[in-house]
């Protein structure tokens, strides 16, 4: 995503923390209120659950807890952030969705290393739009150590029985 350097693009943003974060509006399928949640036994702590949207059954990540944020109480203004990345379809728990913004790839430039809290790897870059700074997160990299994760908690809870 930070190599086109001429193309313009639209992002999602989104709000962790005290940061804003964006993913582009193509990985996007809705952004919906957080409906009940059904917990699945022996995953890792950031994954909250399943949830059934329209029939189809979507995993839920807590963005927070991915990414080792404080947790906090949950309001009105959280949202699922219903994306696709690589063919997975999964739910991202965040703080609230600001806007969508258009941006240039000439307003993009490299994560400098002490600016996020969260691990870099999952970063692409920051876009720079006025005064306001946006993180741009890589789906795909975020998705593809998910199902690591996921495929590791199931191999061993498959070997404890």
């Amino acid at each position: 995503m930070a190599e086109n350097k001429t193309g313009i693009q639209q992002l999602v943003v989104f709000s962790l923390s005290s940061e804003e974060y964006g993913v582009p509006i193509t990985q996007i399928q809705e952004i919906i209120r957080l409906p009940e949640i059904t917990r699945i036994p022996g995953m890792p702590g950031f994954i909250e659950g399943v949830i059934n949207l329209r029939g189809r059954i979507i995993p839920v990540i807590d963005l927070r807890g991915r990414f080792g944020l404080e947790q906090k109480e949950r309001t009105e203004k959280n949202r699922i952030v219903v994306a696709d990345a690589g063919g997975q379809t999964v739910g991202l728990v965040v703080d609230g969705v600001s806007e969508v913004l258009q941006i240039s790839g000439e307003q993009i430039d490299p994560i400098p290393p002490s600016m996020s809290s969260i691990d870099s790897e999952y970063l692409s870059g920051v876009a720079k739009i006025d005064k306001l700074l946006v993180i741009l997160l890589d789906l795909a990299k975020l998705l593809n150590d998910l199902e690591k994760t996921v495929s590791g908690v199931a191999a061993r809870e498959k070997n404890k029985v």
